[in-house]
């Protein structure tokens, strides 16, 4: 299996752990990681200059950052999105990397890979904010029409990752293994469900009838989509 770690901030405190605890519970030894830490490997803002939805995404003034994450995506069978909670949403550095990749929702050019990966979304707080936080992430990940999403959020009751009470790792962990064991299976072989399917059919409505972007058209077209082909 491959693997794709993607953390919203390079702090390695409870929701690095966590994901640390979900990579040692499905990482074989013929399995490979790629981990990227933001904003070290994606430390750009979105300008808003749209070139990747009227040009394409190598026209991205930031495309020597955002390019290798989306290959590491685009090889991986699990994708990994880890943010704590930052006054109730996702870190800002996560939501700069999601922002690049608005080219990549349904509605425009979805990786056809895309449909058959599975995710994880991981995040803590000290209290509360997990659910918006999570929907933060789940949200771009359905757009992207990935397969299956997983989510963990946790409530750690401490700052950092040493003032975590032994129980409550106890806890985190056997829920981290549970878990785990569904992802394991669910990551050979991944079919987008129905809210997925749904959301691809609506926009392969819209690219037929209506057409806003020549070349999100021109992409649709290209796959098949607009006829009988599918992406799953």
């Amino acid at each position: 299996m491959n693997i794709v770690a993607i953390y919203g901030t390079e702090h390695k405190g409870s929701t690095y752990n966590i994901v640390q605890l979900f990579l040692g519970k499905l990482l074989g030894e013929q399995d490979e990681l790629t981990e990227f830490y933001l904003p070290k490997d994606m430390p750009h803002f979105c300008q808003g200059c749209a070139l990747c939805f009227g040009k394409g995404e190598s026209f991205c003034p930031h495309r020597d950052k955002i390019t290798p994450i989306q290959i590491a995506m685009g090889k991986a069978n699990l994708i990994i999105l880890a943010s704590p909670v930052y006054v109730l949403h996702v870190s800002g550095q996560m939501k700069a990397f999601l922002d690049h990749f608005g080219f990549q929702f349904m509605i425009h050019r979805p990786d056809k890979t895309m449909f058959s990966k599975t995710a994880i979304v991981v995040t803590t707080a000290a209290g509360g904010g997990m659910k918006s936080t999570i929907k933060d992430m789940t949200m771009s990940l359905t757009h992207w029409g990935v397969g299956k999403i997983f989510t963990y959020g946790k409530a750690v009751a401490a700052s950092d990752w040493k003032g975590v009470s032994d129980d409550k790792k106890k806890q985190i962990e056997k829920e981290v293994n549970k878990l785990s064991v569904k992802i394991a299976n669910k990551s050979k072989s991944s079919i987008p469900g129905f809210k997925v399917k749904s959301l691809f059919y609506i926009m392969r409505f819209i690219q037929k009838k209506f057409a806003f972007n020549p070349i999100d058209k021109d992409y649709w077209e290209e796959q098949g989509w607009l006829k009988k082909k599918r992406p799953w």
